[in-house]
């Protein structure tokens, strides 16, 4: 504690707050996020333990770089010492255009698909001593992706993150993920994999284009109708074609249709990055 010095409080959460902070000894800003565990029961605790385990491992110029971890047990806190991404996040970015009626550039939308996909690649193809062990973010949605004073993309908040064990690559868990973003798998409670997170990339692309999210309702169920459904409105006439086929090949209903990681590195846009 003793090593940073806070700066002012930069957002609110459930558990906690992000804090900018400045290290002492060089003085570079970076945040911390700041929980509170001692109410928290045995499974949040367990996701934030996954998430400092997961950001230690993961290292990524599109990935929010883990600094430091500190634990307060008198006063049950523990501090994420992190990256400070200046640029805010993409929900704020598509709250203001949409308030401005303005679409965002094109460019920066592929930019932005091939920074996620990058640091996706990093996820699904992460190794442990040489062992694959693939990781699933399960939460990936804009209020997930930060901009640094670049404007680059860079993924962050993993606490719903799992590391997929097994043989056959497949996972099952009730009730993750952020409804807007999920894909049919997790809405219907079936085993998912990987390209779960490539229908959330999807969900973020169409919406930062469109600047509405591509399946939207009233309550819960109705919302799980309309992803079941599959069906996308076509994006405003100022994007190519290419950007939404490949929306629409990412929010393919049938799990086994949707591309992994390498099949979007492949994309003519994306190649050329």
């Amino acid at each position: 504690m003793d090593s940073y010095e806070r700066i002012q409080t930069i957002g609110k959460g459930s558990f906690g707050k992000v804090v900018k902070i400045k290290r002492k000894h060089d003085g570079r800003e970076l945040v911390w996020k700041e929980l509170s565990y001692g109410s928290m029961n045995d499974k949040e605790k367990q996701q934030i333990v996954a998430e400092v385990n997961i950001l230690r491992e993961l290292r990524h110029p599109c990935i929010v770089r883990y600094y430091d971890r500190i634990i307060d047990k008198r006063a049950t806190k523990l501090y994420i010492v992190m990256e400070h991404c200046t640029g805010g996040d993409l929900a704020s970015l598509i709250k203001r255009h949409r308030a401005s009626k303005q679409y965002l550039e094109e460019t920066f939308i592929w930019r932005v698909l091939g920074q996620v996909v990058s640091a996706l690649h990093e996820c699904h193809r992460h190794k442990e001593n040489g062992v694959n062990k693939p990781i699933l973010h399960r939460d990936l949605k804009p209020a997930n992706i930060l901009l640094d004073k670049n404007m680059n993309a860079k993924l962050c908040d993993f606490g719903l993150a799992t590391e997929l064990a097994g043989t056959d690559k497949l996972a099952k868990t009730v009730g993750v993920g952020t409804p807007y973003y999920m894909s049919p798998e997790l809405v219907n409670n079936q085993r998912y994999d990987e390209r779960s997170d490539i229908w959330s990339v999807g969900c973020i692309i169409y919406e930062l284009a469109a600047l509405s999210p591509p399946f939207d309702a009233a309550n819960q169920l109705a919302l799980a109708v309309k992803i079941n459904s599959g069906k996308i409105a076509k994006l405003p006439s100022c994007f190519s074609e290419e950007l939404h086929r490949s929306c629409h090949w990412m929010l393919r209903r049938d799990i086994s249709r949707r591309p992994r990681v390498e099949d979007l590195e492949r994309l003519p846009n994306l190649a050329v990055r």
